[in-house]
């Protein structure tokens, strides 16, 4: 570490501010083909931003999407440069800023482990002694020779964060990168974090999870639209902040973030719409074939909203694609009936250098709705975003969030007979993730059923009429949401309690 005074701070902000250009170049032919609407000016994305993190420091920031988070974190980073004020950073940076950055999709869990080492200048002898920590930490051992093409969404939160805090950067940058991890992995990972901490490093943490924040943290600080609004206790600030979104007309947000729904009520059909008998799926590796998904049978119901559940690495995101037709089963059958869309991760099918208004009609065009029924509905999809003052900035600037609020918005919007989502909202804000499980109830009555992975178990006891738990590519239990729920918690408990005894006898 750096030979600095125990007070003197590791980061200090001054008067940060940050802004992108609005608007589309004359020259994009894609934006003219869309709807060129000219120059728009300047956005502030940060405004007059001051604070400091010193040793020891465990920094929560909040708000909502859309807020500025992403943008702090990349200043924090060096991978923006303020255009306003300045920020000294003092010490080495390490940061997880979005699921899978860093990592080369078509290589390996095991390949991604090295290159990610080695870009960030460690020698390849040091990874090797640290490599098997890592895999172990990140509890990917039996998918690590798959290719990161192949791993979900929170199996590559999982490997990101092993990676990074395996190498013990002196400050550690975590932008909702835990947002689809599962509770077992989680626990760990703050556990982990507290360790950084207690070797007087600095951890600043994004996440729309205030409880977390409250309990964890040593200090937080909330963004709201680009500024600064407070700063300090993390129990005083987190409960500002949830003053701030009660006022702002939502309906009451508990402090455990339950869904203030009613139970959904939909008549469930006879008809089954979808029907997976002996479902299968196999990865083939260099030294012997993965079974992702096994003997999985199901049938899905008009009517049905249903819950997909289970930890990292389960096959709940397998399941998904092989729903959406993006994968084909190598054995038993699949049956759908009806047109089916599909939102499986963060960003699908949007074109990072447009703007947020051209990738609505670049993604909806895709999708087979015509360009008149996009003029139609365009504006509802702005407004229900709530991203309008953001839908000329690139999508390259916005957070996870904010992508997963504009991808939900356009997928509801082309009304399908199956719907399909993975973890989709997990990086949303408390008051677009109720609006939005709200949105999924009203669709049954037009839609035929809705698949939901996600690691919100209120969730699914508001919002879902059946579960499916899914356990090392196997059904392990289809049923009510409260039973099934009730199943997987036990068994996540004892799984921790095992692997706790491990540690306490060194194994």
């Amino acid at each position: 570490m750096h030979n600095l005074l125990p007070t003197a701070p590791l980061v200090d902000a001054a008067e940060v501010g940050v802004k992108y250009k609005a608007g589309r170049r004359r020259e994009d032919f894609k934006s003219i083909f869309l709807g060129n609407r000219g120059q728009l000016g300047d956005f502030w994305a940060l405004q007059s931003i001051s604070f400091s993190a010193c040793a020891a420091d465990i920094i929560g920031i909040i708000g909502s999407n859309g807020a500025g988070k992403t943008t702090l974190c990349r200043v924090i980073s060096r991978l923006l440069r303020p255009d306003s004020g300045s920020i000294a950073v003092n010490g080495e940076v390490s940061a997880l800023l979005s699921l899978g950055t860093g990592f080369n999709k078509e290589l390996t869990g095991r390949e991604n482990i090295f290159l990610n080492g080695m870009m960030l200048g460690f020698s390849r002898r040091h990874m090797e002694k640290i490599y098997q920590e890592i895999v172990d930490f990140a509890g990917l051992e039996e998918f690590i020779d798959q290719p990161i093409k192949n791993y979900s969404s929170g199996m590559r939160s999982r490997l990101g964060f092993s990676i990074a805090t395996m190498l013990e950067p002196e400050i550690l940058v975590l932008d909702e990168a835990l947002s689809t991890g599962d509770a077992e992995f989680n626990q760990r990972a703050m556990a982990r974090t507290q360790e950084l901490v207690a070797k007087a490093k600095v951890v600043i943490i994004v996440s729309h999870d205030i409880d977390f924040i409250a309990a964890n943290c040593t200090k937080a600080i909330w963004i709201d639209k680009g500024r600064l609004m407070a700063e300090g206790d993390p129990h005083t600030v987190c409960e500002q902040y949830r003053q701030m979104v009660q006022a702002g007309g939502l309906k009451q947000v508990s402090k455990k973030r339950r869904l203030r729904l009613q139970k959904t009520e939909s008549k469930i059909g006879e008809e089954s719409v979808i029907i997976a008998d002996n479902l299968g799926l196999c990865y083939q590796l260099p030294e012997r074939d993965f079974w992702a998904l096994r003997h999985c049978s199901f049938t899905v119901k008009q009517g049905e909203i249903v819950g997909i559940i289970g930890p990292n690495g389960a096959g709940k995101s397998t399941l998904c694609r092989l729903l959406s037709g993006i994968l084909k089963p190598d054995e038993g059958s699949l049956v759908t009936k009806g047109e089916v869309s599909a939102l499986l991760s963060f960003g699908s099918g949007f074109n990072k250098q447009l703007t947020g208004h051209d990738n609505i009609y670049l993604n909806a065009l895709m999708l087979g709705m015509s360009k008149k029924k996009v003029d139609a509905v365009y504006q509802d999809i702005v407004d229900f975003s709530g991203l309008g003052e953001f839908i000329d900035n690139p999508i390259k600037s916005y957070s996870s969030g904010m992508v997963s609020r504009l991808g939900f918005s356009i997928a509801t919007m082309l009304e399908p007979d199956l719907f399909i989502i993975d973890e989709a909202l997990a990086t949303g804000d408390l008051t677009f993730y109720e609006k939005a499980s709200a949105r999924i109830q009203e669709m049954i009555n037009t839609a035929k059923a809705v698949m939901i992975v996600t690691h919100s178990m209120s969730f699914v006891q508001k919002v879902c009429t059946k579960a499916i738990w899914l356990k090392k590519g196997r059904i392990m239990h289809i049923g009510e949401p409260e039973e099934t729920i009730a199943l997987y918690q036990a068994d996540t408990a004892k799984t921790m309690a095992a692997r706790e005894e491990r540690q306490r006898s060194g194994g």
